[in-house]
C-alpha cells in the first residue's frame, strides 16, 4: 500500500499537546509529517509502520526535549536521519539556529529538501559527513561547535559522548534522547564520559503532564575539553611492499 497525507494526520487526543509544544508554528510541523509519512516511507527514511505514529512516536517525543535548550542556542543534531530530532527543534524553537550532520547521502538530500520546502534554510544548515569530521573541518567545511548537541537513537552513550562531546563547545551540553534503559547504560559508561570531558550524566523526563510517556534524556555537560590522541602514521612502503627507509 502507498503511503497516504492522511497518514499524519494529528489525532484529536494529540492535538492540545502538539499546541503546546508547537504554538503558531503548529501548521508547519504537520506540514513536516506529512513529508515523513510519504517522501519519509518511500525513501526509506521511517518504515511504513510508523506513518501513523509520527505524532507521538516521533513528533511531539522530540519537540519534548525543547524544554533543556537555552533561549537563542545554536544546535548541532547528530546522525539526524530523517532530521529527528534537529529538525523537530528547529520548527518548535525558531529561535534556535541548527546544524543537521548525516553521513549518508540518500538521507542528506531528504534533510536538503525538507529544510527548502519548510522555509527553515535561514535557521537550519546540512551537513554531510561523520560527527568526527564535523568537529575537525576536516571535509573543509566546519569545524563546527554548538552550546547544545543532540542525538536520538544513534549509538550507546559510551560511543555517543565519543562523537558528540568534541562538538559541544565548553560548558555546553549533550542531550542525547534514550529509552527505559538510560539508568543502565549511565552505569556502565559513565566512566567514559568522564575521561571524555563530561560530567556526570544526568537524566531528565521532558514533557511530563503533557506526552505519555514523557521523552527520556540523558544530559551531559561538557566540563573539561579533552583533546583527542595523536595517531601515528604507519610507515610508507614501496611498490614490492616492503617498508621504505626514513
Amino acid at each position: 500500500m502507498l503511503p497516504s497525507p492522511e497518514d499524519a494526520a494529528l489525532p484529536p487526543a494529540l492535538a492540545p499537546a502538539a499546541q503546546a509544544l508547537f504554538g503558531d508554528r503548529l501548521d508547519l510541523a504537520a506540514a513536516y509529517a506529512e513529508l515523513l509519512a510519504t517522501d519519509g516511507v518511500v525513501r526509506g527514511l521511517i518504515g511504513p509502520r510508523e506513518a501513523p505514529r509520527i505524532w507521538d512516536r516521533h513528533l511531539l517525543n522530540c519537540a519534548a526535549v525543547a524544554e533543556r535548550i537555552p533561549e537563542g542556542a545554536t544546535v548541532i543534531d547528530v546522525g539526524s536521519g530523517a532530521g529527528l530530532p534537529g529538525l523537530v527543534l528547529a520548527i518548535a524553537r525558531p529561535d534556535l539556529t541548527v546544524t543537521l550532520v548525516e553521513p549518508l547521502a540518500r538521507r542528506t538530500s531528504f534533510l536538503i529538501e525538507a529544510v527548502q520546502h519548510l522555509g527553515l534554510a535561514r535557521t537550519v544548515r546540512v551537513f554531510r559527513g561523520r560527527a568526527d569530521e564535523a568537529a575537525s573541518g576536516e571535509t573543509g567545511t566546519g569545524p563546527f561547535s554548538a552550546d547544545v548537541v543532540t542525538a536520538r537513537a544513534v549509538a550507546p552513550l559510551d560511543r555517543l559522548a565519543t562523537w558528540c562531546l568534541p562538538l559541544a563547545v565548553p560548558r555546553g551540553r549533550l542531550l542525547a534522547l534514550k529509552g527505559s534503559s538510560a539508568a543502565e547504560e549511565i552505569a556502565e559508561h559513565a566512566g567514559v564520559v568522564t575521561r571524555l570531558g563530561g560530567g556526570e550524566p544526568s537524566v531528565h523526563l521532558c514533557g511530563e503532564g503533557l506526552i505519555d510517556p514523557p521523552a527520556t534524556v540523558v544530559e551531559v555537560v561538557r566540563e573539561r575539553v579533552v583533546r583527542p590522541p595523536s595517531v601515528k602514521k604507519a610507515p610508507k612502503r614501496s611498490r614490492g611492499g616492503r617498508k621504505q627507509a626514513r
